[in-house]
């Protein structure tokens, strides 16, 4: 009679993203887990653990571990789908790439995702113009700014008057939609 060997207990999807985008990030940069756990200041059971889906890390972790490979945290849950479908909406809007490089100041701090969007953009008609991805990528930039301001807003002791401000505004939009 043999022992069979014990079942696996199943990856939480989480953890499987998360696993996927550290060993994508890895190869795309062309690092070593020793270099990803002298740069995250991580050890290396937790980086190994977490390159195997091994388990779900905390929250810091994972904010030091993005730092550490010098992307947003978000880079580290963004689904294999959209990966293809950034790669489809490049391709199919060339003139983006041509403004990143000519515009680099105004892409400053974008992570992959912010460029996964603008290159989803579509202009009146089909792709994008220089002018069209110029205007999406200052839409953007402000979007992200009031973004980060209502951030530290709602970290202050105004934090009520802007919640109510936003469900105020929310409701006026409904109303007119």
């Amino acid at each position: 009679m043999s022992i069979a060997a014990p079942i696996a207990a199943p990856q939480p999807a989480t953890a499987r993203v998360v696993a996927h985008n550290l060993r994508r990030l890895m190869a795309l940069y062309s690092l070593t887990y020793d270099e990803v756990v002298d740069a995250a200041g991580l050890d290396h059971r937790t980086v190994r653990a977490i390159a195997r889906a091994e388990k779900n890390a905390h929250a810091r972790t994972l904010r030091q571990l993005a730092e550490g490979l010098g992307v947003a945290v978000e880079e580290l849950f963004v689904d294999a789908g959209s990966i293809a479908a950034a790669g489809f909406d490049e391709a199919t809007n060339p003139i983006v790439s041509q403004v990143i490089e000519s515009h680099a100041p105004l892409f400053e701090g974008w992570s992959a995702a912010d460029f996964a969007e603008l290159h989803s953009r579509f202009g009146h008609g089909g792709e994008l113009n220089e002018q069209g991805t110029v205007k999406a990528a200052e839409e953007m930039n402000r979007k992200r700014e009031v973004i980060n301001q209502a951030r530290v807003v709602l970290e202050s002791s105004d934090r009520a008057l802007l919640e109510e401000f936003v469900r105020m505004l929310y409701e006026r939009v409904r109303k007119t939609s």
